[in-house]
């Protein structure tokens, strides 16, 4: 029987195969070891700290508050809605993807962005969050906090209080807005007062660019059905729908039911 031969030619060729398959190999784990460490930093690292520095500013604010308590911009000034300008500067403030995507009318004021001055709580998700001044991602959303959209009013007063948080990572304080139903408390705690709003309407989804629910009688434009005919204390709640994409809107609403100021 004749036994072929094999070239030197033919093995040098066949290492070269494998030492070209071996480095693939090696470049596809090494891809695959990095997205994962990506995917670890995003759903899990961002969350912690961002959770961690939340709650610390959240004890920070009520031993400020505990220790001198004053004056604050919470208060109401009138009926017309127009409340006291410190919705921020003059310019429109967006969202920039990470809450409801809407532009605010502009307002005045002096209240610095990134500057907590509120906490939000909302018993049924056992959620307590700072709500700092405006919807930079980076200056608020991404800190773990709820952000106030520029131009709309403060706690308390007469028209919309707006404001957007993330539902996954940085904190996801609103992951599971979803879960909240018609009846559900919120409150809103700031160095005078608590106010406390009820509930009573969801908005599922709607486009990132409905602007009327955060107006100050509260009134989606894609959908009309959803919102308020008459002027009155609102609270407005926006994040992304669905998880993990900012494709649409998910706003829920409330009405002020009762006012405690602190002592």
């Amino acid at each position: 029987m004749r036994i072929p031969l094999v070239q030197h030619s033919t093995r040098r060729r066949r290492a070269r195969y494998r030492r070209v398959l071996w480095s693939g190999a090696e470049l596809l784990v090494t891809a695959g070891v990095l997205v994962l460490l990506l995917v670890v930093h995003q759903l899990w690292w961002t969350n912690r700290e961002a959770k961690d520095g939340a709650e610390r500013r959240v004890e920070a604010l009520e031993r400020e508050w505990e220790a001198a308590p004053g004056n604050d911009a919470d208060t109401d000034t009138g009926t017309d809605g127009s409340g006291d300008g410190t919705g921020g500067d003059k310019k429109n403030s967006d969202s920039d993807g990470d809450g409801s995507g809407t532009r605010a009318d502009s307002g005045g004021g002096s209240r610095q962005s990134s500057q907590a001055y509120a906490v939000l709580r909302i018993p049924r998700l056992d959620l307590r969050v700072p709500v700092a001044e405006g919807t930079s991602k980076q200056k608020v959303l991404n800190k773990g906090y709820v952000g106030h959209y520029t131009g709309t009013q403060q706690p308390g007063q007469n028209g919309n209080f707006a404001v957007a948080g993330h539902r996954n990572t940085h904190g996801e304080p609103f992951r599971y807005l979803n879960r909240l139903k018609k009846g559900d408390k919120v409150e809103v705690e700031t160095r005078n007062a608590t106010y406390t709003y009820t509930v009573d309407e969801i908005l599922p989804q709607t486009s990132p660019r409905d602007s009327g629910v955060i107006r100050p009688v509260p009134r989606s434009l894609t959908k009309p059905a959803y919102g308020y005919d008459a002027p009155g204390r609102y609270l407005t709640l926006t994040t992304c729908t669905p998880e993990y994409t900012s494709r649409y809107r998910l706003v829920v609403w409330g009405e002020l039911t009762s006012t405690k100021p602190k002592s």
